[in-house]
């Protein structure tokens, strides 16, 4: 089973029906209990960095996720899911995440010709451990993906970076380690390339 977790925000509904639609068995989860009887977790996110912490941490969640990631089985962040893996946010203020990965997370300068947010389609490059990545299988370089986000995370490890996007700077848009595997982008709205990336992760 694959839980996807709820902590009172996030597009849940369009990444449930993205996994249904690929076979696989899923549950929406909001506490520690059903989420530790799942093989594998999906934390989909939209909306601000500290308001998602707040959810996590009212449900009792921020502990117990770091626990379930600990324990080896797959994880997946998609947008805010994968920001809140790392160190702080500058978003509304300094807020701590659940500190996963050392780095920040960082927003876009704007610019005549770049609106902040970015939003729409934009490429996934792959960067050195990319090729390896479980996710990317049958996946090709520069594929396109769906964007809707202000904020990016800077990795203090270049080495977890699976895959970078320009967007006037060249900024993190996937990251690796072992199980856990954290996105910018919304695979759920990426149509046959997301659907591929999901399938992926069902199969792990």
């Amino acid at each position: 089973m694959i839980a996807i977790i709820d902590y009172g925000m996030g597009n849940l509904r369009s990444v449930e029906k993205a996994l249904e639609k690929l076979g696989a068995d899923v549950e929406i989860v909001s506490d520690a209990e059903r989420l530790n009887l799942s093989d594998k977790a999906v934390l989909p996110g939209v909306g601000a960095f500290k308001d998602t912490m707040r959810g996590i941490e009212e449900r009792g969640l921020g502990k117990v996720i770091r626990e379930y990631i600990d324990s080896g089985k797959p994880y997946l962040g998609i947008c805010m899911g994968l920001q809140i893996l790392f160190d702080e946010s500058a978003e509304g203020g300094l807020n701590k995440g659940i500190g996963l990965f050392k780095g920040k997370v960082k927003r876009f300068k704007p610019c005549d010709r770049l609106k902040v947010p970015h939003m729409g389609w934009n490429q996934l490059k792959f960067q050195k451990s990319g090729s390896l990545c479980p996710l990317l299988k049958g996946i090709k370089d520069e594929s396109y993906f769906y964007f809707v986000h202000s904020y990016y995370v800077a990795p203090a490890d270049r080495g977890v970076i699976a895959g970078a996007t320009n967007y006037g700077v060249e900024f993190t848009s996937m990251i690796w380690r072992e199980n856990i595997y954290g996105v910018q982008f919304h695979p759920e709205k990426s149509q046959n390339v997301g659907l591929k990336m999901l399938k992926n992760f069902i199969d792990i």
